[in-house]
């Protein structure tokens, strides 16, 4: 099981209602049995069927969650292809791209109005969490104005296939920082913008995606994958971060002596430790030009 089973398994467990996004019904069905299995109240987790292969797709899921429920208290974009190799889909899209990035911004945007509805509430919490990963230091861009930059291919070689996840990741961090600027800028005078966004790291955690691609490292990648219990934490590990910053009561106070500003936009380590981002991944001028591009992308696409 992955960091989304266990971040559902936390959040399940301290009481919430969680909506698990998966494609296969199936899988997910088994989940949900595990879950409840593992101790997880019975009715607490329902599926939400989610591709994020199609942002067009992505969007419907989410019109479909909006028929179903009056709020929405915590958002947690944990769904991300790690390895590759990495195709273009009909619409010229790396498929990196739009699972990482472009589909869970879509997913975002179509929810955003119930997000900020609930914010609104007496005592409500409501926090955006995306998951990035330390790979996004693996790339220096100095552009995100057009699709191109944004829908960056850095080939097949396992260095090319680390800085096209990597990319995906910094997108990530950019997307959460451009987020919570414009949440706070766009706030009524008076009636602060109560949503905070969060870019979360969980670390370095053994899962499908990471074991793969540690099968594409040249000569030593098979060892690797031997010896990489010993080097990975494991999902639950993992989910701690996510689910800290999701549900925590330490972020929502912490803000509340900061200003309001101690946890907006930013980078978390595990569990909870703030950290500064790559250089890239702090520019106000890329994670501008990122959303200015992404918009356009999904108009492109009639979204």
């Amino acid at each position: 099981m992955g960091l989304g089973y266990h971040t559902v398994y936390f959040l399940a467990c301290k009481g919430a209602k969680v909506y698990m996004g998966a494609r296969s019904e199936q899988k997910a069905l088994d989940a949900i049995h595990q879950l409840e299995a593992d101790g997880v109240p019975k009715g607490s987790v329902e599926w939400l069927d989610l591709d994020l292969s199609d942002p067009r797709v992505a969007k419907k899921a989410a019109e479909r969650f909006l028929e179903k429920e009056k709020r929405l208290d915590i958002l947690v974009n944990n769904a991300g292809i790690s390895s590759g190799p990495f195709t273009k889909d009909k619409d010229g899209l790396l498929n990196a791209t739009v699972v990482n990035h472009i589909s869970p911004f879509a997913f975002t945007k179509a929810l955003l109005p119930l997000l900020q509805a609930t914010s609104k509430e007496q005592g409500s919490d409501v926090r955006i969490i995306n998951l990035t990963s330390a790979a996004h230091s693996e790339v220096s861009v100095s552009s995100l104005s057009d699709k191109e930059s944004v829908n960056k291919d850095y080939g097949t070689s396992y260095s090319g296939l680390l800085k096209t996840y990597g990319h995906t990741k910094l997108l990530n961090i950019l997307y959460i920082k451009e987020f919570q600027r414009q949440l706070d800028s766009g706030a009524q005078p008076g009636t602060p913008n109560n949503i905070i966004c969060i870019s979360v790291n969980p670390g370095m955690v053994q899962t499908h995606g990471s074991y793969t691609f540690l099968s594409q490292i040249p000569v030593f990648g098979w060892v690797l994958q031997l010896i990489s219990p010993l080097m990975f934490t494991s999902p639950r590990k993992g989910a701690l971060n996510s689910a800290w910053a999701a549900a925590s009561p330490e972020v929502r106070l912490g803000s509340w002596k900061e200003g309001g500003e101690k946890y907006k936009g930013v980078y978390v380590l595990p569990v909870g430790v703030l950290d500064a981002p790559s250089e890239s991944a702090t520019s106000e001028r890329l994670a501008r030009e990122l959303w200015d591009t992404t918009e356009g992308i999904l108009k492109e696409l009639g979204i």
